[in-house]
């Protein structure tokens, strides 16, 4: 494997910023000659020239410029390194990585996102979507800092990791104009034998629903079963049937779906967890998340 010297890059760096060796050498404290032995014994191992003389003036060549480019991005995140661990800010943003459970509503998962998005330092979110087992195994390698879900954390999975609770909603029934109008009288009763929409199985709310239509002895029309929310959500609105969502999406559901409230679920709450790696959380966007409870 070939090394690159990164105390002749530093040397080259400083010239080419500076413009001549003699002021990268006041800034070094160093001779102009060491400064110049550095230059020369970096273009040695790289094998090409990196500065040419156009008068008094040293120019960069072609390949100068592209390895300045990338010398300027080394020194730039080390500065930046040292200013993260004397707990100064830094221009460069602070990357989240999240998990959203793919059965969870995406427009909860941003809710929860929110409060990283309002922090005074710039947070650059990379979110990814996918089932509980493979979300936890991303965590677990460190792809992930925090994973957004409908449950906690099964002790199934052999991981240390944590389920921070965000918080709860109660569950509204909504639909189209039409239907809503139609069932929101006689509710629940009326959902005998009403289209209606599910959510798959591996969904947490698709228990309780199950469970709070056979406690009632209820048994609505089932037209359809969704794993991604968004979908079930497009369906509801072309009128395929009713489905259940967290109030506290209600209003943005109705705004971008056009769909209104049938009813409120007695005795259902749907929960939120973050699921960190670490008890002590230590990114400030996966803080922000915890400390956010849900309204």
């Amino acid at each position: 494997m070939d090394w690159l010297n990164y105390h002749h890059l530093m040397y080259f760096w400083l010239v080419a910023r500076e413009g001549s060796v003699r002021r990268a050498s006041e800034i070094m404290h160093v001779t102009p000659a060491s400064v110049s032995l550095q230059v020369k014994q970096l273009e040695r191992s790289l094998g090409t020239r990196l500065f040419e003389k156009e008068g008094r003036r040293l120019v960069l060549t072609d390949m100068g410029g592209q390895v300045m480019t990338y010398a300027d991005q080394i020194f730039t995140t080390g500065q930046e390194l040292l200013e993260m661990l004397k707990g100064s800010p830094s221009g460069r943003p602070v990357e989240l990585r999240v998990g959203v459970r793919d059965v969870m509503p995406k427009l909860v998962a941003f809710q929860l996102m929110r409060p990283a998005l309002e922090l005074n330092q710039h947070v650059r979110i990379v979110c990814h979507e996918g089932t509980m087992p493979e979300l936890i195994a991303d965590l677990a390698i460190h792809k992930l800092d925090v994973v957004l879900t409908d449950s906690a954390l099964d002790p199934l999975y052999k991981i240390k990791a944590h389920s921070h609770r965000l918080g709860q909603s109660e569950v509204v029934i909504v639909g189209a104009k039409h239907q809503a109008a139609k069932y929101r009288r006689g509710f629940p009763s009326s959902l005998e034998d009403a289209p209606f929409l599910l959510p798959t199985e591996d969904c947490v709310l698709r228990h309780q629903l199950d469970r709070w239509f056979n406690d009632l002895g209820l048994a609505p029309a089932i037209r359809g079963e969704f794993a991604d929310s968004a979908m079930l959500k497009i369906a509801g609105r072309s009128g395929l049937g009713m489905f259940a969502i967290p109030k506290i999406i209600e209003a943005e559901v109705k705004k971008i779906y056009g769909l209104n409230r049938v009813g409120i679920v007695a005795g259902i709450e749907e929960s939120f967890f973050a699921v960190a790696a670490e008890r002590r959380v230590k990114h400030p966007a996966v803080i922000a998340i915890r400390d956010s409870a849900l309204s």
